[in-house]
């Protein structure tokens, strides 16, 4: 499902799959070769602070981006792991979070670095690159 939010739909490449159970609301903008699937949801309903998912990145099932107090950009290749929470934060290159893992806002998780399944990445952490 592809909802406009106050005067803002989202940006969807036609190279880019997007579940049909998804949801996608407001400012976000999907690049080419990514996957949003079965029951993810990505929320940016503060228009001042979009949501980006880049280029071959994968978010998995059940999982919810919301740009929060900041926007929320998941940089190319990264992958969300099922169920994964995130809100107004940075996932650089080549990351990788977890299943169920819950990122809060103003952080930033490097390049190639990955979150365990589970954790909680909590306010204004900044991870290092291949952590």
């Amino acid at each position: 499902m592809i909802i406009e939010y106050r005067g803002r739909r989202p940006k969807i490449s036609p190279k880019a799959f997007v579940a049909p159970t998804a949801v996608v609301i407001g400012d976000v903008t999907i690049e080419e070769d990514s996957s949003i699937w079965f029951g993810a949801v990505l929320r940016s309903d503060q228009n001042q602070y979009p949501i980006v998912v880049g280029a071959r990145t994968s978010v998995q099932d059940n999982c919810v981006i919301h740009s929060g107090e900041a926007p929320t950009i998941l940089e190319t290749d990264v992958t969300v792991g099922h169920g994964a929470i995130m809100e107004g934060c940075l996932i650089k290159r080549g990351a990788i979070i977890g299943m169920n893992v819950t990122v809060l806002e103003n952080t930033e998780i490097g390049e190639e670095s990955l979150i365990a399944a589970g954790s909680v990445v909590v306010p204004d952490t900044k991870i290092p690159p291949r952590v």
